[in-house]
């Protein structure tokens, strides 16, 4: 939306009754500009008119600001009516912004709010922050903010009892004091609000500021990329010396040694980019002390970074190919014409029957075609199988290349050992014996929960993710997975699958149908488990409509290791997870508490508690986990998870405990937000009372909105727990605002990539 001419340049400060004359002008012709845009030719603005230009969830929000809005009561707001409303909002004492949130509570104007008209505020702020809790979770709510600020228990909160209740929450009254109101109302193609983060009383919270960019090659951007830093220059700098090993040739002309040198350097890149998807090579590489020197975690980047060379390589290569060939052509001396060198074998060049010309055509197309199809516009748009097939014809292009090149079969002997070699264990290894999928759980936001039966030879560690098939899904298409239960669960496997993609849709709507693939063999079983159903409770029945116990062949692959390997190495350890992003961390978190409760002792006379050191090399010495969710049923994929651990912490202090929960809604709207105050309010006295959250039903409180990093870190740098390391799963835009803070705070940052 175009903001040019708004008076967003005014600043924080102008928006505390402190503008100019000129500041205030210049704000008062951009509310008449913006009002004429909404009002239309009327010049009066209609309640659905500003409906529509407010954007809220909620008409009950709509409507009260309406009417507050229309002074005179005539049905529509005039200019000057809504000059008036703004500059009272603006210029306006603290009391005076309290008095209008006041009469945005006092539905009836009776000068007091009632339980009834308070309940039917806090259900408006529900649905404008998508939370869905029960009727009587709700009067719950009503009643925990009713009786704290009724003092006197006249059953009536007066002015004074809602300014007195604010103040006892930190931060409300400032922010009602600061965030001033402005009319917030946007069209398609106009914007109706100050964009300054201090004036967003009545607008939704402002975006996050840009994060940290700092300046390259500083002591920060070093640390966390000196292994990276030192591959591409050792990289860069093999290729210069290939090149000019290859390229001394004088006298063969400048278009031969360009050629030369470029082929060269594709020997080394044709063949060791293999290597970089070697995943078991890689996985036992994590084990030793090479994973502390070499980018293990950035494998795909550079194997990626190697295609783009591999193609501007090839580009050049052939084109110096072309202007040799076109000077031959033109020297009298030679037999052979322009086309007949570039793409027969009757000039004999190679040294295989001369093919070297017609396979460097055909290597030049085949890496074209493989180059196009590996775009992420292909991969990310419903077409992963394109990328898969096309990205097979590796295979052809090192045949072909050992026909070009006569010493490229030198280059790729060991690389192409290594890969055939892992290629046939991992062949073997999965299809030594099919496993089955057990249990299907389908939980909210399309996600698949599978429960496989554990190999006896499967041995994985926390974070680790396998790849898996299922044929009668896709008979020849493997998926990774992080495999979201504890190495110390013998039995079976976790695995949670979003929905995101054709394959995993067919699996998920697969289960939904009635009779899904492979669940129908035990059906006197399940329909003495329908019967118990009926018999059951709402909740429990829909419970058991999307549980499903079955015997589904399947194969895995793996496992294959992550950064998320290095968490246990680490002292302080921030895992963050956004979504689905969360499930190598249910499987981490699971065995760090196992470890921790291993290491505990607590003597059975005084129940003094201490940490006795095992064999487990674990150097821990805290943890947070911060999960990040859009909706309210996202949480529930792991909240028994996350049950687990808290009561497995409850004997512990607040300070003393090892593991601590933050957990974060997006869509939910914060104290700041005049749409929420009350809600937030409320949700903190039950929290208070019950001892645990009404959205989760965790201990931990759920926190509106999203996270505000630099508080999140300077806590976190606070505690001085040890070397911090920040691990995220989740979405690439998040994690470049979290690399940019780890490098402001010095800390060291891992992202979960397959």
């Amino acid at each position: 939306m175009n903001t040019s001419g708004d008076p967003a340049q005014i600043g924080p400060e102008g928006c505390r009754g402190t503008m100019s004359a000129e500041e205030d002008a210049r704000w008062l012709r951009w509310v008449t500009q913006q009002f004429k845009t909404i009002a239309g030719e009327d010049g009066e603005i209609s309640l659905q008119e500003f409906k529509s230009a407010l954007h809220v969830k909620e008409s009950f929000f709509a409507e009260r600001f309406f009417a507050l809005f229309d002074s005179d009561r005539s049905g529509t707001i005039t200019l000057q009516e809504l000059q008036e409303a703004l500059a009272l909002l603006i210029h306006g004492s603290p009391m005076d912004k309290l008095k209008f949130l006041f009469q945005v509570y006092d539905i009836d104007g009776s000068g007091s709010i009632d339980p009834d008209e308070l309940r039917t505020v806090l259900q408006s702020c529900l649905r404008e922050s998508a939370i869905s809790l029960p009727d009587e979770k709700l009067d719950q709510l009503t009643l925990a903010l009713f009786e704290s600020a009724d003092t006197d228990g006249n059953g009536a909160i007066t002015f004074e009892e809602l300014r007195d209740e604010l103040q006892r929450f930190p931060g409300v009254m400032e922010n009602l004091t600061i965030r001033a109101a402005i009319f917030i109302a946007s069209t398609s193609c106009s914007v109706c609000r100050i964009n300054s983060r201090a004036a967003s009383w009545l607008m939704a919270p402002a975006p996050h500021p840009r994060p940290h960019r700092p300046r390259q090659l500083t002591r920060a951007y070093w640390h966390n990329h000196r292994s990276q830093l030192f591959c591409l220059a050792a990289y860069a700098g093999l290729h210069v010396l290939l090149f000019a090993l290859a390229a001394a040739h004088r006298h063969l002309g400048a278009s031969v040694m360009v050629a030369k040198g470029c082929g060269q350097c594709l020997n080394f890149d044709c063949s060791f980019i293999a290597v970089l998807m070697l995943r078991r090579c890689l996985t036992w590489l994590r084990a030793t002390w090479l994973a502390q020197v070499l980018p293990l975690d950035q494998n795909i980047q550079f194997h990626q970074l190697m295609g783009y060379v591999v193609v501007g390589l090839s580009l050049v290569h052939t084109v110096a190919h072309i202007v040799n060939f076109a000077l031959q052509a033109q020297a009298e001396a030679s037999p052979f014409q322009f086309w007949e060198l570039l793409l027969t074998t009757r000039p004999g060049i190679g040294w295989v029957h001369g093919s070297a010309s017609p396979t460097g055509v055909a290597l030049l197309l085949l890496l074209l075609l493989m180059f196009i199809c590996s775009s992420s516009c292909v991969r990310r748009s419903g077409h992963f199988e394109v990328f898969y097939w096309t990205h097979l014809s590796y295979l052809l292009m090192w045949l072909l290349l050992i026909f070009h090149g006569p010493n490229f079969w030198k280059w790729l002997l060991v690389p192409g050992i290594l890969f055939f070699l892992e290629k046939a264990i991992g062949l073997a290894v999965s299809r030594m014996a099919a496993v089955c999928i057990m249990e299907v759980n389908l939980l909210p936001s399309k996600v698949t929960h599978l429960l496989i039966k554990r190999p006896p030879f499967f041995h994985y560690r926390p974070g680790d993710y396998l790849y898996l098939n299922i044929p009668t899904i896709a008979r020849y298409e493997w998926h990774p997975f992080t495999i979201s239960s504890a190495p110390e669960q013998k039995d079976t496997i976790w695995l949670h699958i979003r929905s995101q993609g054709q394959w995993t849709n067919r699996l998920y709507e697969s289960f939904k149908v009635s009779d899904p693939l492979g669940c129908g063999s035990k059906r006197l079983s399940r329909s003495v488990t329908m019967r118990k159903s009926q018999r059951l409770s709402k909740g429990s029945r829909i419970l058991l409509e999307n549980h499903q116990f079955c015997n589904i062949k399947c194969y895995i692959d793996g496992p294959y290791g992550t950064p998320t390997r290095r968490i246990f190495a680490s002292e302080h350890a921030v895992l963050i997870g956004a979504g689905i992003g969360i499930t190598p961390f249910a499987s981490i978190l699971q065995s760090i508490m196992y470890r921790h409760q291993k290491r505990k002792h607590t003597c059975p006379n005084c129940q003094h508690s201490w940490i006795k050191g095992v064999q487990d090399n674990m150097k821990l010495q805290k943890v947070d986990f911060i999960w990040i969710n859009r909706d309210q049923r996202s949480f529930e994929w792991f909240v028994s998870l996350l049950t687990k651990l808290e009561m497995d912490q409850a004997q512990e202090t607040q300070h003393d405990r090892f593991l601590e929960l933050h957990m974060y809604m997006t869509s939910a709207l914060g104290k700041n937000d005049m749409k929420a105050i009350g809600l937030q309010m409320a949700l903190d006295l039950l929290a208070n009372k019950e001892k645990k959250d009404s959205i989760t039903g965790l201990q931990t409180r759920t926190q509106p909105g999203r996270p505000d990093w630099s508080k999140v870190f300077q806590k976190v740098a606070a505690e001085k727990k040890g070397k911090v390391q920040v691990f995220f799963c989740g979405s690439p835009a998040l994690a470049k605002v979290l690399k940019g803070h780890c490098e402001k705070f010095s800390f060291r940052f891992f992202q979960e990539n397959f």
